[in-house]
């Protein structure tokens, strides 16, 4: 099986919230949420990825910061690593570039939501379940 590494964004705000973004219709899994990230590409560290990513998904920079969680997940096809990463805002707004919207939500509330597969591991440790 094919195992495909990302990286995720958990981005907090002064308030403590943190960046949900809901996966588009021209994104696989449709109408889940996830931290924002993506692929890994040949050469990058992983902060590296993750600040072309949000740069490329949310139109703003980022400061990386400590490492949340390593978990992989196995879908029916493939397998993804997905590599956590707190995270804040540098310079600039999130804007939904590639996700059907964004929505900044209180840690208490995260499990509310329907996320991705891959990222329940992160959201478990953030709300205390793991």
């Amino acid at each position: 099986m094919k195992t495909i590494d990302v990286v995720g964004a958990v981005i907090t705000n002064e308030e403590g919230q943190i960046l949900c973004a809901l996966r588009s219709e021209k994104m696989s899994q449709p109408g889940m949420w996830e931290f924002p990230g993506g692929k890994i590409e040949s050469g990058e560290t992983h902060e590296q990825s993750l600040v072309r990513e949000i740069r490329e998904e949310l139109g703003c920079e980022i400061l990386v910061g400590e490492l949340l969680s390593d978990d992989t997940y196995e879908y029916p096809a493939v397998r993804v690593r997905l590599i956590t990463y707190f995270a804040a805002i540098g310079s600039g707004t999130p804007v939904p570039n590639e996700h059907e919207k964004l929505e900044w939500v209180d840690r208490a509330d995260l499990m509310r939501l329907e996320w991705a597969r891959a990222d329940i591991p992160a959201v478990e440790k953030l709300v205390g379940k793991r």
